[in-house]
């Protein structure tokens, strides 16, 4: 992997229409949870011109084309608002098994001294195991213990939460949507789906729904964007996503473990996690050096983003890659089929080839 010069800006790729021109505008819904904003995100049909006309719905199972414009609008907003409150069941669910801010917690019993891991929940102790595969197979770089010792599993309970809200929401039916809860996000479908059948009645050609746009904030600057990647459509060729999202930026260099594999044949991209000291300091625990003087070694990495076929393994890869700095991010990109974006702490910017040079907007 090597840094990238000269960056040039990221082109958006299937950027939907707005709204008004015929195409699917966006309707979201947020709460706060786990100390974080979390949005859900749908795509809804654009109606006639006026504020107060309706939006026909693009969701799965709602093809209802006699309803009255009224009770489109209606379906769009009570649909979102179900399913937004599912998302915020889990959550506040998990938060309060999780959190060792609340002392009333699993979690905070477990800190405690209260109740041992052999006698916790079968949720507690399977998010315990699956972290200590995670840290097996990051060698050491994520971990569930704390530099004093303490349980805590904050880096894998946030994207499990987003991992089982996307579940839920499938299982009810929906399949064009983008949950967002703190910069880690999760993407089915289009912003823009394509009906499969087209005006004259027949099969819909050409190319597929276009993907998600996944923000990426610059980490010296949160009110701007380093760029955009794309995550989900349906029917988009990989190629001609990824002409889009590298271009030919100058100096764009490539990891080893991903020069030689041909990108067409990657997972899909649904997950996009972002981890670093920009937002909260220096909160994630490096590993391997300590100062002279006693203390953590400063980060490697300010920012580290992780895009991957899931979120869990998006979230998890970036937390470990601020902990375990160039070795790690040398591991990651040898071991798992991700795409990675780093800023370092002078602003320059390593990526893999999935990554196109960013810049704000």
């Amino acid at each position: 992997m090597q840094p990238i010069s000269d960056p040039t800006p990221v082109q958006a790729h299937g950027e939907p229409s707005l709204p008004g021109s015929g195409e699917p505008a966006l309707q979201a819904r947020t709460f706060v949870c786990m100390g974080t904003v979390v949005s859900l995100t749908i795509p809804v049909q654009a109606g006639a011109a006026d504020a107060g006309s309706a939006v026909r719905p693009v969701l799965s199972g709602h093809t209802d084309a006699g309803s009255t414009a009224a009770h489109d609008a209606q379906a769009v907003v009570d649909r979102l608002e179900a399913a937004t409150a599912v998302v915020e069941d889990q959550f506040a669910g998990l938060d309060a098994q999780f959190s060792l801010y609340k002392p009333t917690s699993e979690a905070s019993r477990i800190a405690r001294g209260e109740l041992s891991l052999m006698e916790a929940s079968p949720l507690m102790r399977d998010l315990y195991a699956d972290a200590i595969r995670w840290r097996r197979r990051t060698d050491g770089a994520f971990t569930p213990e704390r530099p004093d010792g303490l349980l805590d599993l904050s880096g894998l309970v946030k994207g499990y939460a987003i991992a089982e809200a996307g579940r839920s929401l499938a299982a009810l039916g929906l399949t064009d949507w983008c949950l967002n809860a703190g910069g880690d996000v999760l993407v089915s479908g289009s912003p823009a789906p394509r009906p499969p059948i087209s005006r004259d009645g027949g099969p819909r050609g050409g190319a597929g729904a276009s993907a998600w746009l996944a923000g990426i904030v610059d980490p010296a600057d949160r009110r701007t964007l380093l760029g955009a990647y794309p995550l989900g459509g349906t029917g988009t060729a990989p190629d001609s996503v990824m002409d889009a999202v590298m271009g030919a930026a100058p100096g764009m260099g490539t990891s080893p473990a991903v020069s030689g594999r041909a990108l067409s044949g990657r997972a899909p991209r649904l997950a996009l996690a972002t981890s670093g000291s920009a937002e909260r300091g220096d909160h994630i625990w490096t590993v391997g050096i300590r100062r002279a003087g006693g203390g953590a070694q400063r980060p490697d990495f300010v920012q580290v983003s992780v895009a991957a076929s899931d979120v869990v393994t998006a979230d998890v890869l970036a937390t470990a890659i601020v902990a375990g700095g160039r070795a790690t991010l040398d591991t990651v990109t040898a071991r798992w089929d991700v795409d990675v974006l780093v800023v370092t702490h002078d602003g320059a910017l390593l990526a893999t080839p999935g990554f196109r040079a960013p810049s704000a907007a």
